[in-house]
């Protein structure tokens, strides 16, 4: 959405300027950041944060946590994206991503996520049964390509399972909001009818598109969706379908395979739950950290912070998917290469985020 620049909007921006410019010097060994977040926790250009305004039910293992982002949130994001979010528990700060289940509107100036507490998820389940509204969160700005296009295509296909509705709801929404919705099919996966997320307000809007259809495949009792024997009758057209699929792995696996098959791989857009690491990883090499003394052998696969904690180094970290930045260390010497996309960094005293990167020859650390 474009920023506001009318005159007023202007002269506001400019006046805070001001404001922050001359507290500077006032304040001065403190930042005007010490000062006015006493005042409201969210004006701080330090580190972009958000506050929950309420935690909304949607199963018994699921809630929609409605945030107010504070100082520095840009309302430009597009359905379908997902946003880094950094909570403290027990004293440190945990951070995941979650896709951002609202449809963009500036004017509401809150944005939501729907999370759906894992067994295994410390964070997870603190966000669902644990967060109090008030409660101040850190942010990071929304990313990702898992995004329809605009305008979007006259046909569409989603195809998602549990909490992978999440980003496709934001699409839905968005449709439904600017009244634009096109020929769209969904296909939703759940184990039972009662841990469907967005259950009744999917129920109101096929009942308010005729363009917008539902099929629900109940998992428990009905099994897994198998492409190449359920999508002809869940959809017949579904080659001439743009499609857009996010789930657990290895549906999307699945997904991936048929539709390579059948010869219309360029079709199907996918979102996965979990960071891919999927570019080569180095040579390997002896990681050694400076300031510890300490070295580990390591392979091209094993990442520096992985190496860095098997060698009893006190490493730095936060989300452990490359978002929030906090395991970012000095290379003093060597190679390492980003996991992700193969980006390589070799320049003494670079940056280089530990929890993404392997090491390409021997290589040394500022820590």
């Amino acid at each position: 959405m474009a920023t506001d620049t009318t005159p007023r909007a202007a002269g506001q921006r400019q006046g805070w300027h001001r404001v922050r410019s001359v507290g500077s010097k006032l304040t001065t060994p403190l930042h005007p950041d010490d000062y006015l977040r006493f005042v409201n926790p969210l004006w701080t250009a330090r580190e972009l944060r958000g506050r929950v305004e309420e935690v909304v039910p949607e199963t018994e293992d699921a809630a929609t946590l409605v945030i107010k982002p504070g100082w520095g949130w840009r309302w430009q994001h597009r359905p379908g994206q997902y946003v880094g979010i950094g909570v403290q528990v027990d004293g440190k700060f945990q951070w995941r991503s979650y896709s951002i289940s609202s449809a963009p509107s500036r004017s509401r100036r809150t944005i939501s996520i729907t999370v759906r507490a894992m067994p295994e998820g410390l964070l997870s389940s603190h966000l669902v049964k644990g967060l109090e509204p008030g409660t101040i969160v850190r942010l990071a700005l929304p990313e990702g390509d898992f995004v329809l296009p605009d305008p979007p295509p006259d046909k569409v296909l989603f195809l998602v399972a549990g909490s992978g509705v999440t980003p496709v709801m934001a699409m839905v929404r968005t449709l439904h909001r600017r009244g634009t919705m096109p020929d769209v099919v969904l296909h939703y996966s759940s184990p039972t009818p009662e841990r469907m997320i967005f259950r009744d307000e999917l129920a109101q809007l096929e009942e308010h598109h005729d363009s917008f259809t539902v099929h629900r495949l109940h998992t428990d009792t009905d099994g897994m969706l198998d492409p190449a024997r359920d999508l002809d009758e869940v959809c017949p057209d579904w080659r001439e379908r743009e499609t857009w699929a996010c789930g657990p792995g290895p549906m999307l696996d699945a997904l991936s395979e048929h539709f390579e098959a059948e010869g219309v791989a360029e079709r199907l857009h996918v979102e996965r739950f979990n960071l891919q690491l999927g570019a080569d990883g180095g040579e390997g090499g002896t990681i050694s950290f400076r300031n510890s003394g300490k070295e580990v052998e390591a392979d091209g696969a094993t990442t520096v912070l992985e190496a860095g904690e098997q060698a009893g180094v006190g490493m730095p970290y936060g989300c452990r998917m490359g978002i929030c930045h906090t395991c970012t260390l000095t290379l003093v010497s060597g190679k390492v290469r980003d996991l992700r996309n193969g980006e390589e960094y070799d320049q003494p005293n670079e940056q280089v985020q530990t929890c993404v990167t392997a090491a390409v020859g021997d290589c040394v650390l500022d820590i």
